[in-house]
């Protein structure tokens, strides 16, 4: 109910499902996408039936699966007791997957309601938490030992909390002439990182064959064939002394032809398939890039002749600034 607009509230549940989430409370992108769908009731139905007992009890009547909501009033002096009756009054009539807290201090409150439950026989029920929860609080709460077994992620993000506008920009790398021939083009920068890689290309994942993990991505003009390569040089295409040779490497292509002449010829995999090819491709990655605090970049590597393409051209556009101000 945060997103910016509807598309985004649809459209983001889907790209979390498939980076990893295991349900989502929107029912209409769990109907439209076959996604889990999980949550609690509202704060509002006890408030309306004025003490959790009484709501607790209505929830129950009307769903088999439960997990209570019990920070309305007093967590552990009312809330959690309350799921405890009501839990034991129905017994095997419901199931009682564990209750949410939502608010207060979720590392306090998560420890003595495992105790609590615990205590009153119930060891298999779940602890969910919310509370614009985002991987830092996440971090800092399991430091502290928090008891909580579910993660409940909504405002920080579906809003792009903390990075609300995506830093990508589009530029010519080639361009058709008059004979139908593909010319290389370039965009200079006093920034290096701003400077274009021109020409035609394509990308590729190195495996490396012993580890079966990715030594990083490698970008070559699209007349070579890493493939049959048996020494690869990986360099940085701005720190260009950070480098290093690969060999018994495998070259992924990733490229996939989605449009051929104006007409789609690529079938999009089930959301499943898609959800595996992530978790997959992540399982490839080392450790160390995909930490939350200070991660390692991912390399990303030109090739030699992409490289001297990109030094060719750089020279070509010197030398025009060069006879262009001994006109002036």
């Amino acid at each position: 109910r945060r997103a910016q607009e509807l598309d985004a509230a649809i459209w983001g549940t889907r790209a979390a499902y498939l980076a990893g989430f295991d349900a989502t409370s929107n029912v209409r992108a769990g109907k439209i996408f076959g996604i889990p769908v999980s949550g609690t009731h509202a704060h509002a139905m006890v408030q309306a039936y004025r003490d959790e007992y009484t709501a607790f009890r209505k929830y129950a009547e009307t769903h088999q699966d439960c997990v209570f909501l019990v920070d309305t009033y007093d967590t552990l002096k009312l809330g959690v007791p309350a799921a405890i009756r009501v839990a034991r009054e129905f017994g095997d009539r419901i199931h009682f997957k564990g209750i949410r807290l939502d608010s207060g201090d979720l590392a306090y409150l998560s420890k003595e309601a495992r105790s609590m439950l615990d205590a009153a026989g119930f060891p298999d029920a779940q602890i969910y938490a919310s509370n614009d929860l985002d991987e830092h609080t996440i971090l800092n709460l399991k430091a502290q030992g928090a008891k909580i077994d579910v993660w409940g992620i909504g405002t920080k993000l579906i809003t792009a909390y903390d990075q609300p506008a995506l830093g990508a920009v589009y530029k010519l790398i080639a361009i058709e002439d008059e004979q139908g021939h593909m010319v290389d083009t370039i965009k200079i920068s006093s920034n290096p990182e701003k400077i274009t890689t021109p020409g035609l290309k394509r990308v590729y994942r190195i495996i490396n064959q012993m580890s079966g993990k990715a030594e990083g991505d490698y970008i070559a003009l699209e007349s070579e064939n890493p493939q049959q390569e048996k020494r690869l040089h990986l360099f940085h295409p701005v720190h260009t002394y950070i480098a290093k040779f690969v060999t018994n490497f495998e070259a992924k292509e990733l490229h996939h032809t989605i449009f051929d002449q104006g007409e789609l010829v690529y079938e999009l995999p089930a959301l499943q398939q898609i959800r595996e090819f992530v978790k997959e491709n992540l399982e490839g990655l080392w450790e160390e890039y995909k930490r939350t605090l200070n991660p390692a970049e991912y390399p990303v590597n030109l090739s030699q002749a992409c490289w001297d393409n990109k030094m060719q051209l750089i020279e070509q556009v010197r030398h025009k600034v060069t006879e262009a101000g001994k006109t002036i």
